[in-house]
């Protein structure tokens, strides 16, 4: 039987390019450094693709998912909408 020892993870929370209520929020709850598999997770949800991860419990795993999901459901600025003529 081997032992799986995560590696230490160089990112941050920032270089995911959350939103700044969304990077606030996960500050406040004294997070600093995304876990592996938030590290490695984060990116491809955000990029709109699937992801199948298995880590311990307590690892981050529903964050790995949910921050990107929260991220994309925030309103986004329209910027190709036309300017309003009055």
């Amino acid at each position: 039987m081997s032992d799986s020892v995560a590696k230490p993870v160089d990112a941050t929370f920032d270089q995911f390019g959350l939103a700044a209520d969304i990077l606030k929020a996960i500050a406040e709850q004294g997070y600093t450094t995304p876990t592996p598999i938030q590290a490695q997770a984060i990116p491809v949800v955000l990029a709109g693709r699937d992801v199948m991860g298995a880590a311990q419990t307590g690892t981050g795993k529903t964050a790995s998912f949910s921050l990107p999901i929260i991220q994309r459901l925030l309103p986004q600025a329209n910027t190709s909408a036309s300017p309003a003529r009055h």
